[in-house]
């Protein structure tokens, strides 16, 4: 009896490796949580040393218009206006986004519902070549090709806010499109064959029944694109201008967060007003990509409630 009892109280060999898979799974993810806990404490802790450390009021670094980190202003304070930077950012992402969104539909209306052979032998590859591109290729293309174009048709020198808007465009395509064809596929195949069974055409399927079933992953595609766009770095610097000045055309030169902090990083010694202004623009990115991420969350648990 004792011998009995002892063998149900002892834990089996398939018991102890799971406790240990557990532990080993407990110990990634902490790492992981503490790996980006870190990282938002240091960046968090460099931005803010310009407004704690070197007392540079909030509202002059994100509402000014004057950046200069290295002179001082009328009253006496480092020109550390980002608002440019911050405005060419939203601008260049918003476009690219607004411009991307009609392509990636359409083609992944054509990949899912028109000709989904055609579809996956075509334009897959083209999709997954599109996103193991270095973004120094995308650069390259944009000053070799885009910049003279944008110059040629609008005048200017060609770099701007137009010139980042394609380049950003062509990169975050195959994002959007990807992600909007899983959701085009996610729709319940019984909705097509309701709405086709009531009479309504193949267009009108796709367009009432089917697009607006996957509006909620649709706008999660459009808003990870967006994500992606306004955290490039090296392909929008070669092609914006890098210009620290408020955009008042599309056609001269601007500038964002990402290609003012890989102009400056390099070229400040850390501690000083002029590297705290590039960790506060970092911050301000880690921030944005925050804010994104909580609404790609919103816009899936709308999702999911319908």
């Amino acid at each position: 009896m004792e011998d009995v009892r002892k063998a149900l109280l002892t834990k089996s060999k398939r018991a102890k490796m799971e406790t240990r898979g557990k532990i080993i799974s407990f110990l990634c993810i902490a790492l992981i949580v503490l790996v980006v806990l870190s990282i938002f404490y240091f960046v968090a802790s460099k931005g803010l040393a310009t407004f704690f450390t070197d007392k540079i009021n909030v509202l002059d670094f994100l509402f000014g218009t004057q950046w200069n980190p290295s002179q001082l202003g009328a009253d006496g304070k480092p020109m550390v206006g980002a608002l440019p930077m911050i405005a060419g950012s939203f601008i260049v992402t918003f476009l690219s986004a607004i411009v991307a969104t009609p392509f990636a539909i359409g083609a992944a209306v054509f990949m899912t519902e028109i000709s989904p052979k055609q579809g996956q032998k075509i334009l897959q590859p083209v999709i997954e070549l599109l996103v193991g591109i270095p973004s120094v290729v995308y650069g390259f293309i944009g000053l070799s090709v885009i910049v003279p174009a944008v110059r040629s048709v609008f005048g200017g020198t060609g770099f701007g806010i137009l010139a980042g808007t394609f380049v950003l465009f062509i990169m975050i395509l195959p994002t959007v499109t990807t992600m909007t064809v899983d959701a085009l596929k996610a729709v319940p195949r019984h909705y097509r064959e309701a709405s086709l069974a009531l009479g309504a055409t193949r267009w009108q399927t796709i367009y009432k029944v089917v697009l607006r079933a996957a509006v909620p992953g649709i706008l999660t595609a459009v808003v990870f694109g967006m994500a992606r766009a306004f955290g490039e770095a090296l392909a929008i610097q070669m092609v914006i201008g890098n210009a620290a000045l408020m955009p008042n055309s599309l056609v001269t030169p601007a500038s964002t967060l990402t290609s003012i902090l890989t102009m400056g990083i390099g070229n400040t010694i850390m501690g000083t007003v002029e590297n705290n202004v590039l960790w506060s623009l970092a911050l301000i990115l880690l921030l944005m990509s925050l804010v994104f991420n909580i609404v790609i969350r919103l816009i899936g648990k709308k999702g999911a409630l319908k």
